[in-house]
This record gives C-alpha cells, structure tokens and sequence, in this order.
C-alpha cells in the first residue's frame, strides 16, 4: 500500500474545497465588477421581498437595479396633488441596504400616464405639472438614486419626435425642459435618454440629433440607455457596435438598460400577415410553451456570448448592462405582443436556476482570466 503524507492530503483537500466554494460563488456581479455595473429590473414584490429564493439571487448576481414599474407616473403620482412614494422609498432603501447602484425610472414618457396627465392639453399647465413632478421626484431622491431616465421613448422608428401629450402641447423644447428641471433637482445625477430600437440606423440618426439639440440648449444629458429587447438573429452585433461608438463619440456613457432576447417569432416579422391578427392559441407563435429545446438553448446562449464580448470589448464607454426581470417566470415578453406565451429571454430560468446563457456569459471572464 502507497503511503500518503497526510499534510499533502490536507493542503489538497482545501485547495479542492476552495476552488469548489470558488465556482459556487461566482456570480455575475463579481465576473464583471471591473467592468460595468450588472443590474436587474426588480418587480413590486420582489422590492418587499416577497420571496427568498428571488431575494437571494437578486443579491448574489445583481449590483445595481431599476424598478420595473412602480416609479412610472401612474403609480408615484396618480392625481395632480397627491403623490404615492411607499414602494419607491422601499425600493430605494433596498439598494442602499444591499450597496447596490440605484437608477430611477422614468420621470417624463408618454406611456403608463395617469389618467389626468393625459388630459392636460395647455402648454402653462403642462410646464406646471413637469416642473412639479420632475423637481418633486429627483429632489426627494437626491444624492441617493445614481441616475436618472429623464425622457423615455420619444422616438418613432424613422427617428422624428412621437407625437405625445408632451409634444402636442409644448414641442420640442419639453426635451430640453425635462432635462435642465431634472439637473437642477439634482446637480449630480446621471441623467439618460433611454429608448428601445435605437441601435438601428434611422432611429440611431434621430437619437444622436435629439441628444445634441438638447445639449446645445443648455441641457445636460449624460448617457444614452439602449434597451436592448433583442433576438436571436438581431440587431447584428455590427450595428450595437457603431451605436456604442456612435453615442459615446458624444462625450456620453452608453448603457443597456432592458436586456433580453426574445427566442418566439414575432408576428411583424410574418410576410404578409396581419399585424391586428389574433395568435392567441396559435402554435405557431407559441412554439415552447413547456420548455426550451437544447437547440435553442445553444443559439441563445451564443447570442449572449457575442453580445457581452463585444461589451467588454467597449467596457471603457458602457456604464451598466441591466436585464429586464431576474428570471424567464417576470418577463414582460410571455405576454407581448401576443397574449399566453411563454418565452424564455433572460440567463436565469422561472425556477431560477441559471441556463446555458449564463454559463456563456461567464465563461467570458473565466477565459480572460
């Protein structure tokens, strides 16, 4: 029988635990806490943490965080003299009790209105009600949310101005308005210009001119937030570069602020059909609705390979990349455009465990490491 020294034995045995507690604990913050901030959209519930085992992934993988929804007008201020800042208090509090980088959204977008903002139709009352609710909002987080969405979604995809209730009753100058009465709330927030598509070409010209009219009025915008609700097939990571040196040769930050990747068709990409059609039930448009098939795994997780290397390829002008929802279960995309679907676009499955998406995106890391 070999003889073993037993110190050998031991020095071996913690290295084994060690390297093994090691990759038990590396988590998506820590991969990439060099580079840019990795954050999550958090839910109402999950902000109370409501469940544990949401709690703790949320705390493991993610160091910075936008809430979903509770911060949109129609919840913070749903009457003209009365706000409602009980969940917005207890989110922030969240992110200063786990050390995490807090981005407020959204303060001006014509969606998820109140039903009275969308009734003001004078341009006096409309400067009233944003200097209010921008001042009101920014000033009572002041030194304690990071950044800011100052205007949300102002774009049509050829990259003019969206006809909104801001628009319609003060033009262009809303813009400029939203970000100088933001700045002045709070001289030291980031303040973005977050919008959807905006990698694109024609609406990538509208958003540049947009940032530029704004900051030549005296605006002061900071970055640019890219959504990035992608597929598998698109945009090409091309186009995401050319956006990224596009925006940062402004002299801002670039972020990605509503990451995921849709694996389901999408009806407007059907030849032919119409858009209004009803795919409720269709099998066509719902093609997994139990679980994903490997093959899609792969290609989804190729997809976000080629997209985070390419963010560390630019770390130098990305600020944060925030996936919207912390599990395939919270998407917003299981029920749009179409009704009872269930898709599968984040790293993290609806039983939380991590899929071959995020494998591949720490294995990013592990390979420069």
């Amino acid at each position: 029988m070999k003889f073993i020294n037993p110190y050998v034995f031991a020095v071996a045995t913690l290295l084994m635990v060690s390297c093994s507690s090691k990759k038990e604990t590396l988590s998506l913050k820590d991969a990439y806490k060099n580079d840019f901030y990795i954050g999550t959209a958090l839910s109402a519930d999950q902000i109370q943490g409501k469940n544990t085992k949401e709690d703790s992934l949320i705390k493991k993988e993610f160091n910075a965080i936008t809430a979903e929804n509770i911060m949109k007008s129609m919840f913070v201020h749903p009457q003209k003299d009365k706000y409602n800042f009980t969940l917005a208090d207890k989110y922030v509090a969240y992110g200063e009790k786990n050390k995490m980088f807090i981005h407020g959204h959204t303060l001006i977008w014509h969606s998820q209105l109140a039903p009275w903002m969308e009734k003001i139709k004078d341009s006096t009352e409309m400067k009233a009600f944003m200097k209010d609710h921008i001042t009101t909002i920014v000033s009572k987080y002041k030194g304690r949310i990071g950044s800011w969405d100052v205007v949300n979604e102002a774009l049509n995809e050829d990259g003019t101005l969206r006809k909104s209730v801001f628009l319609n009753t003060l033009g262009e100058q809303y813009l400029v308005d939203a970000f100088k009465l933001a700045a002045k709330a709070d001289p030291k927030v980031d303040l973005y210009y977050n919008d959807y598509n905006i990698e694109d070409p024609a609406k990538r010209a509208g958003a540049i001119a947009l940032i530029k009219k704004i900051k030549a009025a005296g605006g002061k915008v900071d970055g640019v937030g890219i959504q990035g609700h992608w597929r598998l097939a698109s945009p090409s990571i091309e186009e995401i570069e050319k956006s990224i040196l596009e925006y940062s040769a402004l002299g801002i930050k670039v972020a990605f602020t509503e990451l995921d990747i849709t694996v389901l068709p999408n009806p407007w990409d059907l030849k032919g059909a119409d858009v209004n059609q009803n795919f409720e039930g269709s099998e066509k448009m719902n093609p997994y609705p139990k679980a994903l098939p490997d093959s899609i795994q792969n290609k989804l997780a190729e997809r976000y390979a080629s997209i985070f290397k390419l963010f560390l390829k630019h770390k130098d002008k990305i600020s944060r990349v925030t996936f919207w929802g912390v599990h395939d279960g919270q998407s917003w995309l299981n029920d749009w455009p179409i009704k009872g679907r269930t898709n599968y676009p984040l790293p993290f499955d609806a039983q939380l465990k991590h899929k071959k998406a995020y494998d591949s995106i720490l294995q990013l890391k592990a390979k420069k490491e």
